[in-house]
């Protein structure tokens, strides 16, 4: 007779935890109870699935190959479950959302009650934060994320392009001139993202190849907020996305410079855990973001496209 699935998932649990007590803690059962299972699991098959010491579990060699058929068994099990529960699903529960912070506050935050009120049963716990938060360790169900992805753990959709732009005041313009080449940064006071001095910016040369532009100036930050502000009080010029300075560039606060010789198209992405399907909280929020800022985001309306090839700058967000 085949064993039943919640003797199985007992034996999928201690071998992934290595503890009869912890499984028994996700499972809430005792350990004992935990243990019967198990044990009787291996009498039914005729076969030791665990070595067991007074310090440590690890699985036999039949313990690891019947762990991995395991899994598949009660993965398609849940994937089922939560098919047959789709057709009736609306979108519930606690939804916990990370967001860089000045995208957050600047454009995420004015999206959230639309969001909200179509749909009701969400309650929505946002995370602003610059730092590069572990979803999976700390618990996040989604994080909108600006520039580069690295971690190939996570899923990811692109939910809208970003453009970076160089731009500057029209009275530092007049004060020190237009930059007509990458190469003239050098004699310019350059806004530069963190603490290092000097910083390298990359541009596409005029023969399409990269190029590497190391500048310099008085004054850095970590915030593209602060940047802003001390761009449009003439204090250089500042490498920025647009949906900081798209607004700015609108109204004439601030100039663009150098368009042909930015690499574009960075992406706004949402990443989230990755798992065999997406819960309906999570596909709504994504599909919800995708629909409000893509794929022509508001912050990039009425500014003309330069005329750079589509390469990734690195995360300034």
């Amino acid at each position: 007779m085949a064993p039943r699935f919640d003797v199985l998932l007992a034996f999928v649990k201690v071998t992934e935890t290595g503890s009869f007590s912890e499984a028994a803690r996700r499972l809430g059962l005792s350990k004992s109870m935990v243990s019967r299972q198990v044990s009787a699991l291996e009498a039914d098959l005729g076969v030791r699935l665990l070595h067991r010491t007074t310090r440590s579990l690890s699985p036999t060699e039949a313990g690891r190959a019947y762990l991995e058929r395991c899994q598949r068994i009660l993965a398609d099990l849940d994937e089922a479950n939560l098919l047959v529960s789709r057709l009736q699903a609306t979108p519930r529960g606690r939804l916990r959302v990370s967001a860089p912070l000045s995208f957050g506050i600047g454009h995420l935050a004015t999206a959230l009650p639309g969001f909200l009120e179509r749909y009701p049963e969400i309650e929505l716990d946002m995370g602003m934060t610059d730092r590069y938060v572990d979803l999976v360790e700390e618990g996040w169900d989604v994080a909108v994320r600006v520039g580069k992805l690295a971690d190939s753990s996570l899923i990811a959709r692109r939910l809208a392009p970003i453009r970076t732009v160089l731009s500057a005041s029209p009275s530092y313009l007049e004060r020190k001139g237009v930059p007509l080449k990458p190469q003239d940064l050098e004699h310019h006071d350059c806004l530069t993202h963190g603490a290092v001095a000097p910083s390298e910016w990359r541009f596409i040369a005029s023969d399409r190849r990269p190029l590497h532009v190391e500048v310099r100036g008085r004054f850095s930050a970590d915030n593209g907020d602060v940047l802003r502000v001390m761009a449009l009080a003439g204090l250089g010029i500042v490498r920025l996305p647009t949906f900081f300075v798209g607004e700015d560039i609108r109204a004439g606060r601030l100039v663009p410079v150098l368009e042909p010789f930015v690499p574009l198209d960075a992406s706004l992405n949402a990443v989230y855990p990755h798992g065999r399907h997406l819960s309906p909280k999570v596909r709504a929020f994504v599909d919800y973001l995708a629909e409000v800022f893509g794929p022509e985001p508001y912050w990039d309306r009425g500014i003309a496209a330069g005329d750079g090839p589509a390469v990734t700058p690195e995360e300034v967000a």
